[in-house]
């Protein structure tokens, strides 16, 4: 007998509106992740005029640039497993209400906490949006060779978001304040809330047996306690710190009770038994590699271009832009270069790519070399992408289509998790190489250097307050130890990169496809005989 791919009884999709095709959802729902990933990194050429404004202490700071990947990360699988009992265009509406909304109150913020609070709020509503996204995207392309093609758009949108932000941030900050940098959310998020409602189809999964809000929350704690932990970290630089252990600790042991649960449920909120495939697991860690090297990487990039070289926001951003472009050329040229590659093939060689980037960029120095950048940035973006697009394809592509829903929440959540750990591994890397540097700087008072050791824009504070031959030499030491700390930074995340590259070798070796299951004059896929995990798109593992 011969598997045959069909849906699941309980798999619901609802056609779109009058006139709109896949394609037209498709392009509603890359909207939407633009706005989202845009806003992951558009504060980040903003952090030194968001310092002078609001004067946040380096604690507040790191909370005001992760509080959205941090909540949003924690959340991630309680609304991505909520959208599939009770509708994913439902929530991702939701979503775009409370993305607006928080928006005008980052806008509007006038202390360091407001606009905290207001990331959390974007972080709740981008944890609504983001799997929503791409459970949406898997449901309307049961097809592997057209959902590839989906999810190249889709990968390069994102990539698109995350590059120009510093662009649009740039172009704000300087023609206006750094609060206007969250003010094109507002208009945009009013318009997707009607236009979404009228286009995007509403997709279920399996709705058989209870929720289970109680591992829901659990989840959430769980990834909470590892992210902030992690996060703690990387300012502290105290493994034994209580208040970095402590929930470190215990979210590593509420995620492993939140596993436990899941195993024994009838009814789990995670199919635990997707990670028992190789390609899925193996993918969700390709994708945590690759944003840990890619957002602590891209943070210190911008530091080093304004505070380094000098360069203004909008300059800063339009210096990004070469990776952006690559991004796209790579989403793009994604499809068709898994057909002929595999998954294996393609996602290792992204890797080996990255890295070689970030070797490259080890050549920079004090001074603007700004081909190297332009190249290395190519690179970068190339080789990124393609690791992004074909780890983000194998896994979604193993994942049936009612859990479409908790997949996508998984895939997300490993984005931003590695996101997260981007920042403060990488973070704790660059502080411990930079700190050494300025510690002893002639004519410089100890409480001075241990001030000037916190961050660059510190030091050049500090040093600007002591003026005169010691306040030079300090602005100098700082640069050279700056550059120094750069350097160790992208050796180690180039090490990460290659791990990648080793782990990937465990993906198939090619790109299975069959053809997508029949569907009936209502847009639902025809239910036929089964076998095994109920898969939808993608082929069984065997024929008997």
């Amino acid at each position: 007998m011969t598997g045959t791919i069909t849906a699941t009884a309980p798999s619901r999709l609802r056609t779109a509106g009058p006139g709109a095709n896949r394609w037209v959802v498709l392009v509603v729902l890359c909207t939407s992740l633009l706005l989202v990933a845009l806003d992951a990194t558009v504060l980040h050429v903003a952090v030194p005029a968001v310092t002078q404004d609001l004067r946040p202490s380096a604690v507040q700071l790191l909370w005001i640039v992760d509080a959205y990947p941090l909540i949003c990360a924690a959340l991630l699988i309680l609304f991505g497993t909520l959208g599939d009992r009770v509708g994913r265009r439902r929530v991702l509406l939701l979503g775009y209400a409370l993305f607006g909304v928080a928006s005008a109150l980052a806008v509007f913020a006038s202390t360091p906490h407001i606009l905290i609070l207001a990331r959390a709020l974007l972080g709740v509503g981008g944890a609504m949006i983001m799997p929503a996204t791409l459970s949406i995207l898997r449901a309307v392309f049961p097809d592997r060779r057209e959902r590839a093609v989906a999810i190249g758009v889709w990968s390069a949108v994102a990539a698109i978001g995350a590059a120009t932000g510093p662009v649009l941030g740039g172009f704000m900050v300087e023609h206006f304040w750094w609060g206007s940098v969250f003010l094109i959310n507002i208009p945009l998020m009013a318009v997707m809330l009607p236009l979404g409602r009228l286009i995007l189809p509403e997709s279920k999964g399996c709705s058989d047996g209870p929720w289970d809000v109680v591992g829901a929350f659990m989840a959430a704690v769980g990834m909470l306690g590892v992210v902030y932990g992690v996060k703690r970290l990387g300012v502290d630089r105290d493994l034994f710190d209580p208040s970095t252990v402590a929930p470190l600790l215990v979210g590593v042991a509420v995620l492993i009770v939140f596993v436990r649960r899941q195993k024994r449920r009838e009814h789990p909120l995670i199919d635990m038994k997707m990670f028992a495939r190789p390609a899925f697991s193996t993918a969700v860690g390709c994708i945590v590699l690759a944003m840990l090297a890619l957002v602590g990487l891209e943070l210190i990039a911008v530091q080093y271009l304004q505070l380094v070289l000098g360069l203004s926001p909008l300059e800063t951003g339009v210096r990004l832009l070469p990776l952006t472009f690559a991004a796209m050329a790579a989403g793009v040229l994604g499809s068709s270069q898994l057909r002929r590659f595999g998954p294996r093939r393609m996602v290792s060689a992204g890797f080996v790519l990255t890295a070689a980037a970030v070797l490259m960029l080890t050549l920079m120095g004090q001074h603007d070399r700004p081909s190297l950048l332009t190249f290395g940035f190519v690179l970068l973006g190339f080789g990124l992408q393609t690791t992004l697009f074909g780890a983000y394809e194998s896994m979604l592509s193993e994942a049936s289509a009612q859990d479409a829903g908790g997949a996508a929440a998984i895939g997300e959540t490993s984005y931003q998790l590695g996101a997260g750990m981007g920042i403060a591994l990488l973070g704790s890397v660059m502080n411990a190489a930079y700190a050494p540097g300025i510690a002893r700087v002639s004519g410089v008072p100890g409480s001075a250097s241990a001030d000037a050791g916190n961050s660059l824009g510190e030091a050049y504070q500090v040093a600007t307050r002591l003026g005169g031959s010691a306040g030079e030499a300090l602005r100098s030491a700082a640069r050279v130890a700056f550059v120094h700390g750069l350097h160790v930074t992208l050796f180690v995340s180039a090490g990460f990169l290659l791990l990648g590259a080793v782990a990937a070798l465990r993906l198939p070796k090619r790109m299975e496809c069959e053809a997508a299951a029949p569907q009936d004059a209502e847009g639902t896929a025809k239910i036929g005989p089964q076998r095994g995990p109920e898969r939808v798109g993608v082929e069984s593992s065997t024929v008997a």
